[in-house]
């Protein structure tokens, strides 16, 4: 395996008695990379995870992170990584604070300052932290559990459904802060099935289903290989047709016409210009689109 990329999965499966959970993921995950992990519940995303964290070791093939088996080597991994998982226990008889103070010291970084830059991000104020966990709400308990995983400015993220709970404005708060951990060198992994959350942050993404990864991409040439749609509107006579490979002509309204466009764009763009257009418009493909035509052959499992 290469030492450059910080995540390596090489043929990697894992079964539960006669149940796959995932099948042959080969994935490489590169320094200062914001790599989203996307599927629907139950397609094998948090399983996935524990492997990468060293909560479960694969049935088949071989795991690096920063080189290290995190089967074999949890504890030196561990030092290096801030870990999120999809339904954090939080010591619900503890005060925030105390919660916080108590993961801190297990690293060798002070945490104090960054500490309060997050608190301060996320309107974590010192009245809520000095309260019990038990009297949080689910999205105070989530931007707690974020703080902890973040607090010792961690090498390796790794984030299971990391919005959940959160409102727009600590979502927000929250992709901001994950954009500067990577322009810090930090590496983020984490999985969703919120799909804008892809397109905001991720460069590249990968797509599971029934525990197989079915595409690792990146997002914009994803989008580019989607169907688009597009609004032409014509000023004179239009066209009998426009007869262009990949294109299709859905509506006409008199000098308005709504076409396909699959792959390239250029083409129909040259055949259009040959007439007098009062407007042309595009449809943005969205990446939820892309996801489920990778889900048509069927639902995901395990």
């Amino acid at each position: 395996m290469s030492d450059a990329a910080v995540i390596q999965m090489r043929d990697v499966s894992k079964d539960y008695g006669a149940v796959r959970a995932v099948a042959g993921l080969n994935l490489s995950v590169s320094k200062g990379e914001i790599f989203g992990f996307l599927g629907p519940n139950g397609a094998g995303k948090t399983t996935a995870i524990r492997l990468l964290t060293g909560f479960i070791c694969p049935t088949e093939g071989e795991i690096r992170v920063f080189g290290l088996d995190p089967w074999t080597d949890g504890v030196r991994l561990k030092q290096r990584l801030g870990f999120l998982p999809d339904d954090p226990s939080l010591y619900p008889g503890l005060r925030g604070e105390e919660l916080l103070d108590y993961l801190g010291r297990l690293s060798s970084r002070d945490t104090r300052v960054r500490r309060r830059e997050l608190c301060e991000r996320f309107e974590l104020a010192r009245t809520m932290l000095r309260r019990k966990i038990r009297e949080y709400s689910h999205g105070m308990k989530q931007k707690l559990a974020i703080v902890q995983a973040m607090q010792h400015e961690p090498d390796l993220l790794i984030m299971d459904e990391p919005t959940t709970a959160l409102d727009p404005l600590a979502q927000q708060a929250f992709f901001a802060l994950l954009r500067e951990a990577t322009a810090g060198g930090c590496t983020v992994f984490f999985s969703s099935h919120v799909l804008s959350e892809a397109e905001q942050l991720c460069e590249r993404v990968g797509i599971i289903r029934e525990g197989s990864l079915v595409a690792v991409e990146e997002v914009e040439s994803l989008q580019r290989r989607k169907v688009r749609f597009m609004e032409v509107a014509f000023k004179g006579t239009p066209p009998d047709d426009i007869s262009v490979p990949g294109v299709k002509t859905i509506s006409r309204n008199g000098l308005r016409w709504k076409l396909s466009v699959r792959d390239d764009i250029n083409p129909v763009i040259r055949a259009l210009a040959r007439y007098d257009l009062e407007d042309i418009v595009f449809d943005q493909p969205s990446l939820e689109d892309i996801f489920l035509e990778y889900y048509s052959a069927g639902k995901g499992g395990s």
